[in-house]
């Protein structure tokens, strides 16, 4: 007897399902660990002796109370504490429409941060737009495709906002005026580690063959191969070379393209170039980039600095942050040691460093609304 095509990749599916769901019983107790580690950590922010008006101090990772603190330190060490101005860092001001594009970068918890946009635009008063999901993502754009783009989003009713993974675009290139951007970054490793087990989850597969028929299954070696063999055997998925300009189709270990834009020279894993690039478009283009490990500062951020879009964005986000932190939540990710992750960190030094610089600017558009008005 023959059996149907579409109920052969059914049977299919489920056994991919069920060999990924043994993933679950490797991580349970490590990550209930780890989160009471976390959740009895003892922040403080005395020592920063500022009066902080923030109101989920208490949901603060230590580690990232450090790196504010030590924000705090180096400036007043260095004599710019002082003369921090809130209004010299909110590129807000520069924007020549009300219209926020959110170029999102993957899994820096894009799908919750537009969740919570999508729950703004009702409070706020906007119109949400997102773009359609792709078979193949292409994120970077021929001027041609660029200028359509920019066109598409002039076109948008205002005050709006709308999102897409895709690189930053300059509208002024074409005549048009500058939107408000807007985005998200995540610790580089932490989130490689992310995409490798996003990519291998069985509902994500479920969801893209509801979406597209015709694609192909995956080999089940590949979804059942873990990140800690990868990187130990030297698998080209997991090496992460310097200056590689090639890369498979949808592995995002750039997160700095994402910001450098469209050239050429934004191409090469952990250059230079791309860097410093991207480094120069956060900090003239961009009116915020939040940090995912930090929600507290970034969501008191955004309020501060673009308070037409994102007024409230902290109560909406803290009082159904039960329903929105599960958006997109991988429960078959496992855990990573970090041995290996360390080991992946030296090939991403550059990404770090970007990463670091974005955290940094983030905390210094935090201690600027601190201060008093002079």
């Amino acid at each position: 007897m023959t059996v149907p095509k579409r109920y052969a990749e059914l049977v299919a599916l489920i056994a991919i399902s069920c060999t990924l769901f043994l993933f679950l019983h490797t991580q349970s107790l490590t990550s209930r660990l780890r989160e009471m580690e976390d959740r009895l950590q003892p922040p403080s922010f005395a020592a920063l002796s500022l009066t902080f008006n923030h109101p989920h101090d208490h949901l603060h990772h230590h580690e990232l109370i450090g790196n504010l603190h030590h924000t705090y330190n180096y400036l007043k060490s260095t004599g710019q504490m002082h003369s921090l101005k809130a209004t010299e860092l909110n590129n807000t001001r520069r924007a020549e429409i009300p219209i926020i594009f959110f170029n999102r970068v993957p899994k820096v918890g894009s799908q919750t941060f537009m969740e919570l946009l999508r729950r703004l635009a009702v409070r706020n008063d906007y119109t949400f737009h997102r773009d359609v999901v792709q078979r193949l993502e292409v994120i970077r754009l021929s001027p041609e495709r660029q200028q359509e783009l920019a066109e598409m989003v002039m076109d948008l009713p205002v005050p709006s906002v709308y999102v897409k993974h895709v690189c930053y675009t300059n509208f002024t290139r074409f005549g048009l005026p500058m939107p408000i951007y807007v985005n998200m970054v995540r610790d580089p490793v932490e989130r490689i580690i992310s995409w490798y087990y996003y990519v291998r989850a069985p509902w994500y597969y479920v969801e893209r063959k509801q979406a597209f028929p015709d694609l192909p299954l995956p080999d089940p070696r590949w979804l059942k191969k873990d990140f800690e063999t990868c990187v130990l055997q030297g698998d080209p998925e997991c090496t992460y070379s310097q200056n590689a300009v090639h890369e498979g189709i949808g592995d995002h270990r750039r997160q700095t393209l994402f910001f450098c834009g469209h050239g050429e020279e934004c191409l090469p894993f952990n250059g230079v170039g791309a860097l410093e690039r991207a480094k120069y478009a956060v900090e003239s283009q961009y009116a915020v980039v939040g940090v995912l490990e930090d929600l507290n500062t970034t969501l008191t951020v955004l309020e501060k600095y673009v308070p037409r879009f994102f007024s409230g964005a902290s109560s909406v986000y803290f009082n159904e942050v039960n329903m929105l932190q599960k958006i997109n939540k991988n429960s078959f990710k496992p855990p990573v040691s970090e041995e290996i992750k360390d080991l992946v960190r030296r090939n991403f030094t550059r990404e770090i460093e970007f990463y670091q610089f974005c955290k940094q600017r983030l905390y210094k558009q935090y201690l600027a609304t601190q201060l008093p008005l002079k």
